[in-house]
């Protein structure tokens, strides 16, 4: 399915910001400017302005314009409202990846994965343990449930490339709605054994249930994170209350 033109207008200037053209605390060019620049309408760029700005990229300022809110982060930044890929991420942070598949198998969920991981007992799945390294480090361990019956087809090969690249071009699957847990936990033996963890002995520990355009539940995750190398964003907006009186 081709973008929407929206998309590409957001991904573009999401693009601009990234790089500098448009630093922190400047605005924006206009919207009668952006529309002729991509020769679209003028809902079209609002609604890719209304990306960046639920993205944390750009504030809208009545009576000024859209000004850049956007900073750059020294560490790599996972962003927990939004959904991407790990290599999407990275090539976001400019870094070079690499993935290691550690296991790769199907199974059967149990009562006890069913109760972590909302799959009903029952179900196959793909169980998946990958190491992420980032510039030659291995600092995520990436512990995937995919349901089989959603998710057909998955193969240790497409585990190290992009399982989400796979859903979405080959099955054409729309990945919609993900919901997040973040943690501090105590490293286990396996993480002490994959990742490098220093002086540490803690992650930051990233829980997910990922939902499909149908609603249904196609993958359980849980992301370990090396504590010294990452940060996660999230953008959050107040909302209008009436006052108390």
């Amino acid at each position: 399915m081709p973008k929407a033109k929206y998309d590409e207008i957001y991904l573009d200037l999401k693009r601009a910001v990234e790089s500098g053209a448009y630093p922190y605390g400047s605005l924006l060019p206009s919207e009668n400017t952006l529309i002729t620049r991509y020769d679209c309408s003028r809902n079209t760029i609002r609604r890719a302005l209304a990306g960046l700005g639920e993205d944390g990229y750009v504030q809208s300022i009545h009576g000024k314009g859209v000004r850049v809110i956007y900073q750059p982060s020294e560490r790599a930044s996972f962003t927990v409202g939004g959904i991407e890929s790990f290599h999407e991420t990275a090539r976001r942070n400019q870094l070079n990846v690499v993935t290691k598949v550690v296991r790769f198998e199907e199974a059967v969920v149990d009562q006890r994965a069913a109760e972590e991981s909302g799959f009903p007992a029952g179900e196959q799945v793909y169980n998946i343990l990958r190491v992420r390294y980032l510039d030659g480090k291995p600092l995520i361990l990436d512990y995937n449930l995919f349901l089989k019956s959603l998710v057909p087809g998955l193969t240790a090969e497409i585990a190290e490339r992009s399982i989400y690249a796979y859903i979405e071009k080959e099955l054409g699957m729309q990945i919609v709605t993900s919901k997040r847990t973040i943690t501090v936990e105590h490293a286990s033996a396996e993480d002490k054994r994959l990742l490098v963890l220093g002086d540490y002995n803690c992650l930051a520990v990233v829980t997910g249930q990922t939902f499909n355009a149908d609603g249904l539940l196609f993958e359980y995750t849980q992301s370990r994170h090396q504590p010294d190398y990452f940060s996660f964003h999230d953008t959050a907006t107040r909302k209008k209350k009436e006052l108390l009186t």
